[in-house]
């Protein structure tokens, strides 16, 4: 009999624990970030995002304020275009906010950060941020350096 308690014991540890791992994974991958999340919508062009995936966070003054929601590559201003998803709490942002693509720590992952601007007009669903920074690429940043050093000599 104790022989079985131990082993209903352990049984219920190991899924405990599955469970745990799973929830974790979830978190992690920010899988659940956007189900059922409300909001509105802003697009923002950039000439390189980067790595910038879905789902990156979107952040004001290091707060979160939203996800990316999609990324597409507009062929009629060969730029990328990225949709934000804006939580509904943050719906002031003014109408002349920029959006720069920012990389966490010196490999960390990339995300958007909102600079707010003077308007008195707020940005509503659908509007596009003109003011756009891309992502600076590392591989971009030494090319050109390397190349100017040779040009130089």
């Amino acid at each position: 009999m104790a022989k079985r308690n131990v082993e209903i014991m352990v049984g219920l540890f190991v899924a405990l624990a599955l469970a745990a791992l799973f929830m974790l994974a979830m978190k992690v991958s920010n899988l659940s970030g956007l189900q059922g999340v409300q909001g509105y919508h802003l697009t923002a062009n950039f000439d390189n995002i980067g790595g910038l995936k879905v789902r990156a966070p979107v952040t004001a003054s290091g707060v979160l304020v939203g996800r990316v929601s999609a990324i597409r590559y507009d062929t009629q201003q060969f730029q990328a275009e990225v949709t934000l998803l804006i939580e509904p709490q943050y719906a002031q942002f003014p109408e002349d906010s920029s959006a720069s693509i920012f990389t966490a720590g010196l490999l960390g992952e990339q995300y958007i950060g909102l600079e707010p601007g003077a308007e008195e007009v707020v940005l509503r669903e659908g509007d596009e941020l003109q003011v756009t920074q891309s992502a600076m690429v590392l591989e971009e940043l030494i090319g050109k350096f390397l190349f100017d050093k040779a040009s130089g000599e």
